[in-house]
């Protein structure tokens, strides 16, 4: 019997190798950081909280921008309580704050599809800039540009406004 559903042709899905593309050196270890942080933590998918979480770790830049050292230290004592009770919740459902459409033929298998937004608008903002490669910043910036992502959740409950927070890193892209 043959299958009379029709295929209808899709948008070629990006990739990992497209994701990890053009990134920079450090931005690049991030990823990596994140992808070990996830397969640690149990979870199926890199989500922006284990990109936020490896961006803190691995770029000073990325922490310069936060206000402060309390400030910082409370948005890592949120990211670290998340394997220990905090970020379980999390574990069985896929992260999807809106920004692309959650199709899972449309998405990049291991990572949730707020996650891949925000690879693509830190690449979108590293070309804005006329930047070759993709920096923490540029991450960083695409993240808290996300109101409905877990990046901003945490930062939310660290009192971190993501608003303010995506000033300074606008400030401090247009200053080099």
């Amino acid at each position: 019997m043959q299958n009379r559903t029709p295929q209808i042709p899709q948008q070629p899905a990006p990739s990992h190798a497209g994701l990890d593309a053009g990134l920079s050196a450090e931005l690049a270890s991030v990823v990596t950081g994140a992808r070990r942080r996830a397969l640690r933590d149990g979870d199926r998918q890199i989500d922006t909280a284990h990109l936020l979480h490896s961006l803190i770790e691995a770029d000073p830049q990325v922490r310069a921008a936060f206000d402060g050292g309390p400030q910082l230290a409370k948005v890592l004592g949120y990211l670290v309580q998340r394997s220990i009770g905090y970020g379980l919740r999390w574990q069985a459902a896929v992260e999807d704050s809106g920004a692309i459409a959650a199709v899972p033929e449309a998405g990049v298998d291991g990572w949730s599809p707020s996650a891949v937004s925000a690879m693509e608008g830190a690449r979108a903002r590293a070309e804005l800039r006329g930047g070759r490669l993709v920096g923490g910043l540029d991450l960083l910036a695409a993240l808290a540009a996300d109101q409905e992502c877990r990046a901003v959740e945490v930062l939310g409950r660290a009192g971190v406004d993501a608003g303010l927070l995506a000033e300074r890193i606008a400030t401090a892209l247009r200053q080099g």
